[in-house]
């Protein structure tokens, strides 16, 4: 969210020109798969009905989040490169501080914030669905969870402009260095003591991160108590009480997206400690923010592609005939049949998501 380098340090000859045509190749990847990913979430999301549980309205929203990063954020970055290859620094140079860095820098902040504000959330719903099943609807509520989205979006925003209204001084601009319009902090200034508000942002995300490990463990344990009893019982527990295949499937992949956004947000987190302190890191400000950038495909890949009813829905939306018994009775009984086989998946998949 933050750089330092400025452009006249990071020229086009020190990237060489394979580099330069390896990131363009990199951010229309890019652009496709986040674009196509996440629109048909939000096809599903508003073509399925069972997809449009509380659920699926935080699911929906950071699909949102990062079908912005594909349409938006990304698209500019390769219109500001193929501009770099065609005209070369000096015109590059010449449009680093264009207005439009103000929309499209706060929006990539945006992004970042509610995607893991609606992490957190989804690791709370998981939690009461496991720890609280009976609980679950009465306390879960869609229209609960719409207004958590909208306080979610409006949090965000205010906290992507915060650094601009408590410091003059922070503007936004391309960055050549990370290929993104960044927060940027004077480079003819030694630190101030004001620039420090740019730490609110690992403190923030952190924070929310290091919170959503502990529910996910909490719930972790409580699925694993859970499986061991029904083991016991030999499969025979009050009806109320049972999990499905699914809750215990979700779950499991709130983990793993978890463990998954934490790792792509250490690099920025690091970046922006180093930068408030006063280094200058070029080629790690690229690679820091566009594993970041490359996390809203990890999302669809991980949070949806192993959803049952996102599936369904996905056949459904592209003309495929799925019984009416597939969402109804029958497929309820056999879920709950498969919950055996799942508690002894789930535990073992949570920690290793490459082993599936």
């Amino acid at each position: 969210m933050l750089g330092n380098c400025s452009s006249s340090n990071c020229t086009l000859g020190s990237q060489g020109f394979a580099g330069s045509v390896g990131k363009l190749v990199l951010m229309v990847f890019l652009i496709v798969a986040i674009s196509l990913g996440n629109t048909v979430i939000l096809l599903v999301f508003l073509h399925a009905r069972n997809f449009r549980s509380p659920q699926g309205y935080l699911k929906a929203s950071l699909a949102l989040a990062d079908l912005s990063i594909g349409v938006i954020v990304v698209p500019y970055s390769v219109y500001r490169e193929v501009n770099k290859l065609l005209y070369g620094m000096k015109q590059e140079t010449g449009e680093s501080k264009e207005l439009i860095c103000y929309i499209i820098g706060p929006l990539f902040a945006v992004s970042t914030f509610v995607s893991i504000t609606t992490i957190f959330l989804l690791s709370v719903e998981r939690s009461i669905a496991v720890l609280k099943p009976l609980h679950k609807r009465a306390v879960v509520t869609k229209r609960r969870t719409a207004w958590l989205t909208l306080i979610t979006w409006a949090l965000s925003l205010l906290l992507a402009v915060i650094p601009m209204i408590v410091s003059p001084d922070i503007t936004f601009q391309y960055n050549s260095c990370s290929s993104l319009c960044n927060y940027v902090l004077p480079t003819d200034k030694p630190p101030q003591p004001h620039w420090n508000i740019m730490l609110l942002y690992p403190v923030f995300d952190f924070s929310l991160l290091g919170s959503t490990l502990i529910i996910n463990l909490v719930t972790f344990a409580a699925l694993h108590q859970y499986c061991k009893t029904r083991k016991q019982l030999g499969g025979d527990s009050q009806r109320g009480t049972q999990l499905s295949f699914s809750e215990i499937n979700a779950a499991k992949t709130i983990g793993v997206l978890t463990f998954a956004f934490a790792a792509s947000f250490s690099p920025i987190a690091v970046f922006v400690v180093g930068s408030v302190v006063g280094f200058e890191w070029c080629h790690f400000s690229f690679y820091a923010f566009w594993i970041l950038t490359s996390n809203s495909c990890w999302n669809v890949a991980i949070y949806s592609a192993w959803d049952p009813k996102f599936r369904q829905g996905v056949k459904e939306l592209f003309g495929k005939r799925v019984l009416k018994s597939t969402s109804q009775g029958p497929s309820h009984s056999v879920e709950v049949d498969s919950t055996s086989a799942a508690c002894v998946v789930a535990p073992k998949e949570m920690f290793h998501p490459d082993g599936t």
